[in-house]
């Protein structure tokens, strides 16, 4: 092999499966220190680090519906993020759902005063969408961590995400053959699905020993994360795909932004939080 010839065959192998890992892999450490800091040192420190990534989320959302002519009201979708996840922390499930329609109608609001027609309803069609999509069902995560043991709660939660991506990421450039969505995605592979659950099962019944959980609500978790995460990740390819883009964003080099790193999570958030209620039902 030629001098001139090995950085191409290097680069072919960094950017396997689409990513280029000699920049993917720090920032994605990067990501997991500052959680895992802000998660040991308190619960509210977690949750700052919610709001600002929400924050971040929805400013690029924004940018990506421009190119449908669709403006979002960021104001209040700012303030009423942050409302959304303080809401579910101290309240429950209840304050996330009022806050949540709080937000709709502050965003109504805000649109409705710069005067309405074929505009005003594309902007409140996306501003409405946004709330459910990122806030939302961001909360049931914020809903995890005000649980007893909710640090720990998340972090699993988290290691699972990470699971279903990692296992499905090695086990698609190893043996991905058979194209899981080739007209959504098509660098998703059967193979690499099931590498995701294989990653998040082994994942998931250390974790669930760990909390003393029962040990069907490991299975559960480990199962319903690779399915979860996948349709979450395969949703946002889909709305890419719509806007002719990308990625969503450019804040996390090698990941793409950081509505790209946080689709399957979104999805995801709902399913574990009833399967950690009904685990701690179960051992009550």
């Amino acid at each position: 092999m030629s001098v001139a010839e090995e950085p191409a065959r290097e680069q072919r192998a960094t950017r396997r499966g689409g990513r280029d890992l000699k920049i993917a892999v720090p920032v994605g450490l990067g990501l997991l220190g500052i959680v895992a800091v802000a998660l040991l040192i308190r619960k509210q420190f977690f949750l700052i680090v919610v709001v600002v990534g929400l924050s971040l989320a929805l400013w690029e959302l924004d940018q990506a519906l421009r190119r449908r002519d669709i403006r979002l009201p960021l104001l209040p979708l700012f303030v009423g993020s942050a409302g959304i996840s303080v809401s579910a922390y101290q309240v429950g499930l209840e304050g996330l759902l009022v806050a949540t329609v709080l937000t709709i109608f502050a965003t109504v609001v805000w649109r409705l005063v710069d005067g309405g027609g074929a505009a005003a309803v594309r902007d409140l069609t996306g501003a409405a969408f946004a709330t459910a999509y990122v806030p939302f069902l961001a909360g049931f995560v914020v809903l995890i961590l005000a649980t007893e043991q909710g640090q720990y709660k998340v972090a699993l939660f988290l290691l699972l995400a990470v699971a279903s991506d990692v296992g499905g990421f090695f086990a698609g450039v190893a043996l991905g053959r058979h194209p899981l969505a080739p007209s959504v995605s098509p660098k998703k592979t059967w193979e690499g699905l099931a590498g995701s659950f294989v990653l998040c099962l082994a994942v998931a019944t250390v974790g669930a020993r760990l909390l003393d959980m029962d040990p069907v609500s490991g299975v559960m978790l480990g199962v319903l994360v690779p399915i979860t995460a996948t349709v979450g990740d395969l949703g946002e390819s889909l709305l890419k795909r719509d806007l002719g883009l990308k990625d969503m964003g450019t804040l996390l080099p090698g990941h793409g932004g950081v509505l790209d790193r946080i689709d399957s999570m979104l999805l995801t958030a709902p399913f574990v939080y009833v399967v950690f209620n009904v685990a701690e039902r179960m051992s009550g």
